[in-house]
């Protein structure tokens, strides 16, 4: 069984009508998820002292000193701020770091956070791309800092690159960051170059119109270095943004290509726990789709 960690306030961060990161997105995702046999929690708050290990005091006093009273507003053009919008994003932060905790503890395999805003985009001093705190980069600092691992690995499949993820784990040896997207596309970061201060970030950037084909031989060279890492603990940045409805890109993937390169990754993974934290996926119908085949797969089930 997987365990999935959700709330309400996911919901109450606001955006604009019209903007692609809504908080529909919430109820598209828990209505994919409807009926699979789930260990369904409450995402808590998140713990000052996780947010710290990845962010200066500075940047979180900052961004919550930017929080409205009422309607909405921007940090850049992307990326806004409403009354509900820490309260979501800590509880994400929360969600992954106790994901973290139980599947440690052996209360399950596997884990799913199905929270918003995403936030494989924030980089150390900087919010953008919709994403406010690092989820991911967070939770695997939980594993390595709070539970003493010596290896985990971040596996990022959105369509967009993790540049935040990988800022902030750039000189974490102990942790492999591995990200396929679409190139070009914003936010313009993922170069193959790009391979960290220890050599352990890898990057495979997929061109515009490119299929499942394509992206599951890319992913049999990141399963092969996850192999080679023997993580610990695995951590997914799940963007369903790939998907070939969405609006954002122009990948060509389908639910199929989600579960396969899931079920990948939960191969490679070994006896390693696996915490998966929603990230992009903007055509609301086919985002819950993907989800469920996602968390499907994360069963080890046929759907």
């Amino acid at each position: 069984m997987v365990i999935l960690y959700t709330h309400p306030a996911s919901a109450r961060h606001v955006t604009p009508p019209g903007h692609p990161e809504q908080p529909a997105r919430h109820g598209a995702v828990l209505e994919g998820l409807a009926g699979l046999d789930l260990d369904r929690r409450e995402a808590p708050p998140a713990d000052a002292a996780d947010v710290l290990r990845c962010y200066p005091e500075r940047y979180l006093a900052r961004l919550k000193a930017a929080v409205p009273a009422q309607g909405q507003v921007a940090l850049d053009p992307d990326t806004w701020l409403s009354p509900g919008s820490m309260e979501a994003a800590l509880r994400a932060v929360g969600a992954a770091c106790a994901a973290v905790d139980a599947v440690l503890a052996g209360e399950d395999a596997r884990a799913f956070v199905a929270m918003r805003p995403p936030g494989h985009h924030a980089e150390r001093e900087t919010p953008m791309g919709f994403c406010l705190l690092g989820t991911a980069a967070i939770a695997a600092k939980r594993g390595l800092d709070h539970h003493g691992l010596d290896r985990v690995a971040v596996l990022d499949f959105d369509v967009h690159h993790g540049n935040g993820t990988q800022d902030l784990l750039w000189d974490e040896r102990r942790a492999f960051f591995a990200s396929t997207h679409q190139m070009p596309l914003y936010p313009g970061t993922g170069r193959a170059s790009e391979t960290g201060a220890h050599g352990q970030v890898m990057n495979l950037p997929l061109p515009p119109g490119s299929g499942g084909a394509q992206a599951r031989t890319a992913w049999l060279q990141v399963t092969d270095r996850l192999r080679a890492h023997a993580p610990q603990l695995v951590i997914v940045s799940a963007g369903f943004d790939a998907h070939a409805a969405d609006p954002l890109a122009s990948l060509e993937w389908d639910e199929d290509d989600f579960a396969a390169i899931t079920a990948m990754i939960v191969g490679a993974a070994g006896a390693a726990p696996v915490v998966s934290v929603l990230e992009g996926g903007y055509d609301l119908a086919a985002l819950g789709r993907s989800a469920r085949a996602h968390v499907t797969a994360l069963q080890g089930t046929a759907s």
